[in-house]
């Protein structure tokens, strides 16, 4: 991937970065596999704010993303475009199957339009196919990964995210995944080879705040600047210490570094190593 910068004509351009796009292959998505969500601005079904910084923005289409990809099971299919998804940080690219059936997947890194993959319980080891834990070589890298069998791929679809197959000793296979975690996942559960496309979407610069609310974040401020009555940290005269032992949230619990894990939780025997000690 290619990050485009530019001459500094105005003082937002001066570090501002954008996506080159040079994987792109497709502008337009297709019609049939997209749909309208309406934009909730971290509003409930009440109409009460319970997320805060969210509104406004560019409107967006969905794009139906197929992250089982079970349905086509020994089913080739070729890819007939790498396209960009406002919804996802990575890629997404637009597979037609041998029956004529059209699906949108996650794009991995360095795939090429024309390139066939298939969903099997055992293939080849190239780039797109999607496969069982139990079928991949340890050390490859995986993407899209189940933690259920037959729920579809729930982890690891971040852009530049990978994971790899550790050990397959024992009922369930050692994954280890982009955080440093490695944890335990049924053997039948699917995983797709490659890593996510788009390994550069961390080094973008946003360069201005109207870029930011372009897509839907709106501003945050500091506590300390707040007033009392809006959070723990404010009030005081001019630019003072917060006044606390322990920084808080607006609402009054711990913030910065507690942990907010529950302690008894049905996952923690999935658990081999914590990604943090």
């Amino acid at each position: 991937m290619a990050i485009k910068r530019y001459k500094p004509t105005t003082p937002s351009l001066r570090h501002m970065t954008t996506n080159a796009f040079a994987e792109i292959t497709k502008s337009k998505p297709e019609k049939k596999l997209t749909t309208f969500i309406k934009n909730k601005a971290g509003r409930n079904n009440q109409g009460k704010l319970t997320v805060r910084h969210r509104g406004g923005g560019h409107k967006r289409k969905y794009r139906i993303i197929d992250f089982d990809q079970t349905a086509k099971l020994n089913v080739p299919g070729k890819v007939s475009s790498v396209e960009y998804d406002p919804n996802r940080s990575a890629f997404i690219m637009l597979v037609t199957y041998v029956d004529g059936d059209k699906r949108y997947h996650l794009a991995p890194n360095e795939i090429a339009v024309g390139q066939t993959i298939l969903t099997s319980e055992k293939g080849e080891i190239i780039t797109g196919n999607r496969m069982q834990l139990k079928n991949i070589p340890v050390g490859y890298p995986i993407h899209n990964l189940e933690l259920t069998p037959k729920k579809g791929g729930q982890i690891i679809k971040s852009a530049g995210s990978s994971g790899k197959v550790v050990s397959l000793d024992g009922p369930k296979a050692q994954v280890a995944l982009p955080s440093g975690e490695i944890r335990l996942v049924p053997k039948h559960c699917y995983g797709t080879i490659g890593s996510v496309s788009n390994l550069d979407h961390s080094k973008i610069v946003i360069g201005k705040a109207g870029r930011s609310r372009w897509m839907r974040k709106r501003p945050q401020v500091r506590g300390k600047v707040m007033n009392p009555c809006d959070h723990p940290h404010g009030g005081g005269e001019g630019s003072n210490p917060i006044g606390l032992k322990h920084p808080k949230t607006p609402w009054g619990l711990p913030a910065l570094g507690v942990k907010t894990r529950k302690r008894k939780k049905y996952s923690n025997a999935c658990i081999v190593k914590r990604r943090k000690k």
